[in-house]
């Protein structure tokens, strides 16, 4: 019998909203638990989790296609919670599926994720893939990151990193609180059909989140950690920053991530209000755009080498011959053949 929970989302317009929350750290995130119990403890919402059952940061927008997915529902006070054995992704989707849960979600909210998620580290992120497939999917979504290494240099945060320091769960239910204004008017306009449906967005919470200076509408901008590769004699020489694992067999070479600095905006994005201390809301979409220079080039460039590539590969045909016609006949010659399962080496 096939199983199927029930989330109480066939409701009228006077019930609870139902939210969807996964992420990329694992139901047993602490960041994950935090924005639970806070959305739990106003009792405004029914809430329920499809989370992966390990850790998967920096997975991306990776699915689980070639095998099932198990989910296994698990105690989580206030909600109804199922870990899985797939991406956040994967999550997402099942989560919003009618499959899982008997109807689908309201919001999604993927987070609220160990580390920002700013500029061109989107495109690695399980947090924002987890928002995306949901956004993709029809579903309003938000990813929320807390960015709890904000302010460390680089040989601060790589030490930081391989002792897995662990935040406090008050800065997490702080950062929960924080999104309380924005999860709940995002809501009022979903109920009204008036949030708009081109977007999804990705919140970053500055460290200090007691002295923030507030809410700001930002863009992705270029900003990144400098990562590069070192090779080790033992996986003992430190936790690799790949998500990767590694193994001690000694017929092969062993390498580790290790931080080399960063990458920063100049101009106005995401990550430089985020390190001035906003709480950075960016929207974001399902697609890539180039730059609009790139596009404008390469209008200009495609034709020319098609043109120049004709030149060079024009056959000779002295007699005037129509190849266009000639070629199909013989095409179709060939198809009638192997239709007719005769050996070419008969003709």
């Amino acid at each position: 019998m096939e199983h199927e929970i029930d989330s109480n989302n066939n409701r009228n317009s006077n019930e609870r909203p139902t939210i969807l929350v996964t992420n990329d750290d694992g139901i047993d995130a602490i960041g994950l638990k935090a924005l639970v119990s806070v959305l739990v403890s106003t009792n405004r919402f029914n809430v329920l989790v499809c989370a992966p059952q390990m850790e998967m940061s920096a997975i991306s927008h990776s699915i689980t296609w070639l095998v099932p997915v198990s989910a296994k529902q698990v105690e989580m006070d206030g909600a109804t919670a199922f870990m899985v054995s797939g991406t956040p992704a994967d999550c997402a989707s099942l989560g919003i599926s009618s499959v899982l849960f008997s109807s689908v979600p309201d919001l999604v909210i993927c987070g609220i994720n160990q580390g920002s998620n700013c500029g061109y580290h989107i495109f690695y992120s399980g947090t924002v893939a987890g928002a995306r497939e949901a956004f993709v999917n029809g579903v309003p979504a938000l990813s929320i990151s807390y960015d709890c290494y904000g302010g460390l240099n680089s040989e601060q945060l790589e030490k930081t990193l391989r002792l897995d320091a662990k935040t406090k769960t008050n800065d997490y239910e702080a950062a929960a609180k924080a999104c309380l204004p924005l999860i709940r008017a995002i809501l009022t306009e979903i109920k009204n059909q008036t949030y708009p449906q081109g977007c999804f967005l990705n919140i970053d919470l500055p460290r200090d989140l007691a002295n923030h200076k507030g809410y700001k509408l930002t863009k992705q901008g270029k900003s990144m950690m400098k990562i590069g590769w070192k090779q080790i004699t033992s996986t003992v020489q430190g936790k690799s920053l790949s998500t990767v694992s590694e193994t001690d067999d000694t017929s092969s070479l062993l390498f580790r991530r290790e931080l080399r600095g960063f990458q920063v905006d100049i101009d106005e994005s995401d990550h430089k209000s985020l390190q001035e201390g906003y709480i950075s809301i960016t929207p974001l979409g399902g697609l890539t755009h180039p730059d609009m220079a790139c596009q404008a080039y390469f209008e200009d460039w495609l034709p020319k080498v098609v043109q120049h590539q004709s030149s060079i590969h024009q056959p000779h045909n002295p007699r005037g011959i129509n190849l266009v016609e000639e070629n199909s006949a013989e095409n179709a010659l060939i198809r009638m053949i192997k239709a007719r399962g005769i050996d070419d080496n008969e003709y």
